[in-house]
């Protein structure tokens, strides 16, 4: 489409890439076909079109306005959209590029600067995080149903690691809430690769992958957590250690995003470009090692989420459903399976009327094959999911190491 921007906009340090991501949008619509707010809500304004031309007003100079910042707020981030566009519009990164103008332009109210400080500085501190999860499993049935949704059924229990022992060597980003929420998915994740001679090399000083403070008004923030891993990690990989492993799919998006996100600063541009081509997914190391060799044995039947940072964002849908088809897992169909569950980060405490909508939804699709349980690859999704209360939903990981002998 054709774009002109205001002079403001063009003083953007990403105005460039905004105006090529306008002009690569040719207007088909076929992004509505596939959009999960858009299904619900039925309003062009919601759906990744209506969004994109939106944005694309308030660069071209259109006063910013709180009913704008609402439909982009109601998006998901879940690029479905970008999986079905034949121009290969990149439009998450034309999203966050809108929502930080409007940011600018319109302070939020109160209530939702509250909440969004809280979730930033919570995910910051995984040991208070934990510690809160721990209270509030205890306190469970003296708070509010929306805050036990959020809260894992059981008390998370955790196994040892075997400490580091072969030549090849990982390292694990442990994440900022799973270690509060599903702290065995880590550990398992280690005892796993440890049985197939590769080690987990421990590094504390790597944090929060920068995504939350990101997509939550402070994206200086969260690329300076990018900036921080980097630097944790730098001396490992220097030393040989293969790759960055990821258990949480989101994570492992926003870190394969670090080169893009640092590709204007000097001091990190080179650094991220390397540590976005050493990151994978968990599934991307096992699905190249000899995992028939684990004789992992289950007569459950399985029905796998795979989360839209998995199949849209890394583009590695389907490939944990053959990881565990070779090891024997009984599979059950999924409709819909494209289609987002509703958690996306944050997104089922800013928004949680869409979110159980979706999850239903969700869920829905899920147990129409009546499986035992529910296996997904991101603690977002887990937790989410899982909080309904109906079929138990865990980390492949995790279904994965119970069944080997």
């Amino acid at each position: 489409m054709q774009t002109t921007l205001s002079p403001e906009a063009r003083a953007l340090p990403r105005a460039a890439e905004a105006e090529r991501i306008l002009r690569s949008c040719v207007h088909c619509g076929f992004c509505n076909a596939t959009c999960p707010t858009y299904q619900l809500l039925g309003d062009e304004l919601d759906g990744p079109r209506g969004r994109i031309y939106q944005i694309k007003q308030v660069l071209e100079g259109a006063p910013a306005t709180i009913e704008t910042q609402q439909h982009l707020d109601r998006c998901l981030s879940c690029r479905n959209c970008e999986t079905t566009c034949p121009s290969g519009v990149d439009y998450h990164n034309l999203l966050d590029i809108g929502r930080a103008v409007l940011d600018q332009a319109l302070p939020r109210p109160l209530g939702q600067r509250l909440l969004r400080t809280a979730l930033r500085s919570l995910t910051a501190n995984p040991s208070l995080f934990k510690a809160l999860i721990n209270s509030g499993s205890r306190l469970r049935p003296l708070l509010p149903h929306a805050v036990q949704d959020k809260l894992p059924r059981q008390l998370p229990q955790t196994k040892a690691r075997p400490a580091p022992r072969h030549a090849r060597r990982v390292l694990l980003l442990e994440g900022c809430v799973q270690p509060g929420l599903s702290p065995n998915t880590n550990a398992a994740t280690a005892r796993v690769l440890d049985r197939l001679g590769i080690s987990v090399q421990p590094v504390s000083e790597a944090g929060c992958c920068g995504a939350v403070d990101y997509h939550l008004d402070a994206q200086h923030a969260g690329l300076q957590r990018a900036r921080r891993n980097i630097d944790a990690w730098w001396p490992q990989l220097q030393q040989g250690c293969e790759a960055i492993v990821q258990t949480a799919s989101g994570c492992g998006a926003f870190i394969k995003d670090y080169q893009q996100l640092l590709a204007n600063d000097p001091a990190y541009a080179a650094k991220a470009q390397q540590v976005s081509a050493l990151a994978r997914d968990l599934v991307e190391v096992l699905r190249d090692e000899p995992v028939e060799q684990l004789q992992a044995r289950s007569g459950q039947r399985l029905a796998f989420h795979c989360p839209c940072t998995l199949q849209h964002a890394q583009k590695l849908g389907g490939e944990v459903e053959r990881l565990l088809e070779r090891l024997g897992f009984n599979l059950t169909a999924v409709p819909d399976s494209h289609l987002c569950c509703g958690s996306a980060g944050t997104y089922s405490l800013t928004q949680p009327t869409l979110a159980r909508q979706l999850r239903d939804d969700k869920l829905r699709a899920l147990e129409s094959g009546q499986p035992d349980v529910i296996a997904t690859a991101n603690i977002g999704c887990q937790t989410h999911l899982d909080g309904a209360g109906r079929t138990p939903v865990r980390h492949w990981i995790e279904v994965l190491e119970a069944a080997l002998p």
